[in-house]
């Protein structure tokens, strides 16, 4: 503005110069041709005024399509800006989700794993009531098979002292039987007599030689027992072996003496049998030994039929111990497994804990992003309203769930200036191809406007 003001000033001064040069010069000349001259000059200074002012609209012409190509520039970076910065918001909104969409996934996922553990663990504990209940039944076996055990041993106990009893009567009988037997053999058998004290004095020699044997033997062992003392351990074997033949051929001798006496009284017993079986105190003695050896018989059965039965119990007692043994290691067993699976569970539920606080603070993150989202936009929409500029499809396209490509063709948008005149002509319009210009006279004066 100094310029284009300094500049008619030089021609006004120029002008004037030339004029009073003109002045001096044509002093002489006529009014009419003064009038004319100043005419002239005031007309040059005029049109100098004119071009400068031409001059200077042209510069500003100029200076404000540069300035609004800088508007332009400046409009498409803010609006670049805008869409890169909306953009990185929505890929950080795009992530947000998607993490909280994963942890939506793997928190259904332990969800559906502590479902399976507790069903899991809900049947390991039935299994484990059902082996209680199995431990419980057995003991209960035990404690009647014990009890049984013990009847069966006070019944034991019982038969034996029965038995005793029973044997006991049984050798009486048979000593009544056999002094019956020689009371009647004396009664009957006096023809005997004779042959029998025969075969007493046979036995009375036998004896005899048998106590003269004894009293040998005895005086051979004596003599045997001080030669031991005195010889060595070698011929104390050699003595030993000699006193074992020595005592075994006494023993032979003596053997078959009684087995030769044992025969005589067989032989007598036999025949006196016959004779008294005419008897009935001999057929009902006999009677009663054979009903007590059938009784004897009959207990000696009951007592086997009793120890194999205490044999039997003997075996379930240890089979018994030993399924106690089985139970007591799988209850450690299962007890060990529970402990394990309870650990599981304890640490299952720790990591869904943190997991869960994971989720509420990547909630509490995203709802504090969603808000600084909302309030960027909100900024946006005002300061896009404010510039009067039209939302961009992918700002109308924000607030679905899901991101959408920033594919198509561009919006169409218009562009509208403003600007600020402190003269009386403004522009009201401009191509945007730069084809015209519209000015506008805000003063009540005519305005004249040359072409360019």
């Amino acid at each position: 503005m100094a310029s284009s003001s300094s500049t008619p000033a030089g021609s006004g001064s120029r002008s004037s110069c030339s004029a009073s040069r003109h002045s001096t010069a044509v002093s002489s000349t006529s009014p009419t041709c003064q009038f004319r001259i100043q005419g002239k000059d005031e007309l040059r200074h005029l049109n100098d005024r004119l071009a400068n002012y031409i001059q200077r609209v042209q510069e500003l012409e100029s200076e404000r399509s540069s300035l609004l190509v800088q508007l332009e520039e400046k409009d498409e970076s803010k609006t670049r800006e805008m869409g890169n910065v909306r953009r990185l918001y929505e890929e950080e909104l795009a992530d947000v989700r998607k993490s909280l969409d994963e942890l939506a996934g793997e928190r259904a996922r332990l969800q559906i794993d502590y479902v399976h553990l507790r069903d899991e663990n809900r049947e390991l504990n039935a299994r484990y009531r059902k082996k209680e209940s199995d431990l419980a039944n057995a003991l209960v076996q035990w404690r009647e098979v014990e009890v049984t055990l013990r009847s069966k041993d006070v019944e034991y106990t019982k038969l034996l002292c029965e038995n005793r009893s029973l044997s006991a009567d049984f050798t009486d009988l048979q000593g009544q039987l056999e002094n019956a037997v020689l009371a009647d053999a004396k009664n009957q058998t006096t023809s005997e007599i004779l042959r029998r004290v025969e075969m007493e004095n046979q036995v009375q020699t036998l004896r005899e030689q048998l106590e003269l044997q004894k009293n040998i033997s005895e005086q051979l062992r004596s003599q045997h027992e001080s030669l031991l003392v005195e010889v060595d351990s070698g011929q104390r074997r050699a003595f030993e072996s000699k006193l074992s033949e020595v005592m075994q051929q006494l023993r032979r001798d003596h053997e078959s003496q009684l087995q030769q006496y044992k025969e005589e009284m067989d032989k007598t017993f036999i025949f006196k049998l016959a004779v008294l079986e005419k008897n009935d105190v001999t057929s009902a003695t006999r009677d009663e030994l054979e009903i007590a050896k059938l009784r004897v018989e009959s207990l000696g059965s009951q007592l086997q039929q009793c120890q194999k039965d205490v044999s039997a119990k003997i075996v379930l007692l240890s089979r018994f111990q030993e399924l106690e043994r089985t139970l007591d290691k799988e209850r450690e067993v299962w007890q060990r497994k529970l402990s394990q699976k309870e650990q599981e569970l304890l640490s299952m539920r720790s990591q869904m804990y943190s997991q869960l606080e994971d989720y509420e603070s990547l909630l509490d993150v995203k709802l504090a992003l969603d808000m600084e989202i909302n309030a960027y936009r909100k900024m946006l929409e005002v300061e896009e309203q404010r510039l009067h500029l039209s939302p961009s499809p992918s700002q109308l396209r924000g607030k679905k769930r899901k991101h959408e490509g920033a594919s198509g063709s561009s919006p169409a948008y218009k562009m509208l200036s403003c600007s600020t005149e402190k003269c009386s002509v403004s522009v009201a319009e401009v191509d945007v191809e730069g084809k015209y210009v519209r000015l506008k006279n805000n003063s009540e004066t005519a305005r004249l406007v040359f072409s360019f």
